[in-house]
């Protein structure tokens, strides 16, 4: 005992500076919110309490090898905690285990990457530096005796205990309500985050072995109940029967540059011309719905009239599932379905996953010309994308459905100085200053695209659907947001930024129409198949129609945040639309957006079952 009393432990001068450094990395890089001094008080104390348990197993090697786990544990602990800052500073979001297995996209992100890494992060390293140096010298090092073990290890489970209990206290069921991980990290820490979230991955991979579809009957019911009744020929039922469909996945497009200017410049001209065309219908309140798999998830959502999973990508952890998506239906209907994207076969798992869905044809990568003269960015640029893509689109057989799905206007939203015919703005974001003249040059790329389908005579007959799949800048860039919008970003104006174009051009429509009704990504499969005049059925979507006048009354996001025609409701705070403050809580914890988050939960949660159960392996689509 005199040598503890002499020289601190190693393991417990480890824990410190690791944990301390953590602490730095949530609250300043990470950005972590607090509202509160208990959220502060854990924030501090968790990250100690994970540098604790790593570090206290020390005691238990002999001498000889105490150093050499302190130093590596600490050196693995911190490419953990780096690897989860670069990912959340592109997607504002923390790695989970499905996410890990998406690891063969990481060769198409080698550009991304780089413009993650800041020089400030060497500063995760020093701590690093410092316990090897004592560990060399066996600083604070001794061979401990039982009671010293055990009284070590009694510690740890002392400040675990004391760590969950102030978790629940802030915010109680927490291991339940998944939905936020950011509340996670908050409350226990990047490192218990992880292993709550392998456990998470097992239990869901036991949900398919377990499901036997009695669960379908009661997820059935509910999508009955929520949906009204007499929509099948409703407005504009039929208007696009039999002609060929477009569908333009525009990368990375948000609501916020359309009708904006950089220095008197129209950011997006085309778009904002197109949306009041006489024969455009403009859905102004149209919000994405991605999560971690992004423009996949959002793919999943327009096919299937699912939600994503809160965790990963459902392209990469359940490609192998029953669906019944919208390729699959239209094949049945007549039509030639294909998707022409200019990157790898199997980024997102897409060839495994357009086969499931029922797709006839991927033009892919190999299908494409690329050359250095073409393609910048994320490979083959927009225009060269659209001009090469023309006559394998002619070469179809009609009716065809045809997704497209661009590249160029992609973080890290990089445009050589010669193509770009657009100021970049002058804010505190190199990314939101460079997005600005992406998104021009899709918008010019999409407005040649237009041109060229009419003089090759296959405008007339085809109805376009044009929609963003995600957002582009997220919330790291708030500062340079609010700069250029001349407005706090708040919660709520957060999630007014996740509104994305949806455009749908008809030919020939002439009443052209703007949407102010709230809808989402997931009600795209029921809204073509109703312009097609291709009634639902026997469908189970939880999209709906976005013509119905009485279709339900909120768009859920994924991590449990939603909207309503009166209200938002995002990180626990329930915002009124007409002042764009926070209700204040009435009735102890109820607010005005309280019963729509048991019925936003539900729907989430069902969506979960049928993925994680393949539950329509047990449905009949065909009663």
């Amino acid at each position: 005992m005199k040598v503890w009393r002499k020289t601190p432990p190693l393991f417990v001068l480890a824990a410190l500076l690791f944990g301390i450094k953590t602490y730095i990395v949530y609250r300043f890089m990470f950005g972590i919110s607090i509202e509160s001094v208990l959220q502060e008080f854990i924030l501090i104390l968790n990250p100690i309490v994970s540098a604790y348990v790593i570090f206290v197993i020390s005691v238990w090697l002999k001498r000889n090898k105490q150093g050499n786990y302190l130093k590596y544990m600490a050196l693995i602990g911190t490419m953990i905690l780096y690897v989860n800052l670069l990912f959340y500073r592109n997607f504002t979001d923390f790695i989970t285990v499905p996410v890990l297995f998406q690891g063969n996209n990481a060769a198409d992100l080698t550009s991304s990457i780089f413009t993650l890494i800041h020089f400030s992060d060497l500063f995760l390293f020093l701590d690093v530096i410092v316990i090897w140096f004592l560990s060399n010298r066996s600083y604070g090092i001794v061979q401990y005796e039982k009671p010293q073990k055990v009284a070590a290890t009694a510690v740890m489970f002392l400040l675990l205990a004391t760590n969950v209990t102030f978790a629940e206290m802030e915010r109680p069921m927490l291991f339940v309500r998944t939905f936020d991980r950011e509340y996670l990290v908050k409350n226990i820490g990047v490192f218990n985050y992880h292993l709550y979230d392998v456990s998470m991955q097992t239990k869901t991979r036991a949900q398919r072995v377990m499901a036997d579809g009695s669960e379908i009957q009661e997820i059935k019911d509910y999508i009955s109940d929520e949906k009204n009744e007499e929509q099948a020929e409703g407005e504009l039922f039929g208007i696009a029967e039999d002609k060929n469909v477009v569908f333009v996945s525009v990368e990375s497009m948000q609501n916020f540059v359309l009708d904006e200017t950089v220095n008197g410049e129209e950011i997006t001209p085309f778009l904002n011309d197109f949306k009041k065309d006489e024969d455009t219908i403009w859905f102004e309140n149209f919000y994405h719905q991605t999560a971690q798999g992004k423009t996949s998830d959002s793919e999943f959502l327009v096919e299937n009239s699912l939600y994503p999973l809160d965790r990963g990508a459902v392209y990469f952890t359940h490609a192998q599932n029953e669906y019944h998506a919208l390729p699959e239906v239209l094949n049945k209907e007549g039509y030639t379905t294909s998707v022409f994207h200019a990157n790898n076969r199997s980024f997102w798992n897409r060839d495994m996953m357009y086969e499931t869905l029922g797709y006839d044809r991927f033009y892919s990568q190999q299908e494409y010309e690329i050359t250095d003269e073409n393609s910048f960015g994320w490979g083959l640029e927009d225009k060269a994308f659209f001009e090469q893509s023309l006559p394998y689109l002619k070469e179809q057989t009609t009716p065809f459905y045809s997704k497209f799905i661009t590249l160029t206007h992609h973080f890290p939203f990089e445009l050589p100085v010669d193509e770009a015919s657009i100021d970049k703005l002058e804010t505190n974001s190199n990314t939101l200053n460079q997005y600005v003249q992406t998104a021009r040059y899709t918008d010019e790329s999409l407005q040649e695209f237009m041109s060229r389908m009419k003089d090759e005579g296959m405008y007339e007959n085809t109805m376009f659907v044009f929609m963003g799949d995600h957002y582009g800048i997220s919330e790291f860039h708030n500062s340079a947001m609010s700069e250029f919008l001349d407005k706090e970003i708040t919660g709520y104006e957060h999630i007014q930024l996740q509104r994305v174009p949806m455009m749908i051009h008809i030919p020939g429509y002439g009443e052209g129409k703007t949407y102010e009704e709230i809808t989402g990504q997931i009600d795209m499969k029921p809204t073509m198949l109703h312009l097609l005049g291709i009634e639902e059925q026997n469908e189970l979507n939880f999209g709906e129609n976005m013509f119905d006048q009485n279709r339900k009354e909120f768009v859920a996001m994924r991590d449990g945040s939603f909207v309503t025609e009166d209200y938002i409701y995002t990180d626990s705070v329930c915002y009124a639309k007409n002042s764009e403050e926070p209700v204040e809580v009435e009735n102890g914890n109820d607010t005005p957006c309280t019963p729509w988050k048991e019925i936003v939960s539900k729907e989430l949660g069902y969506s979960d079952d049928i993925i994680y159960g393949d539950l329509f392996r047990f449905y009949d689509f065909k009663e």
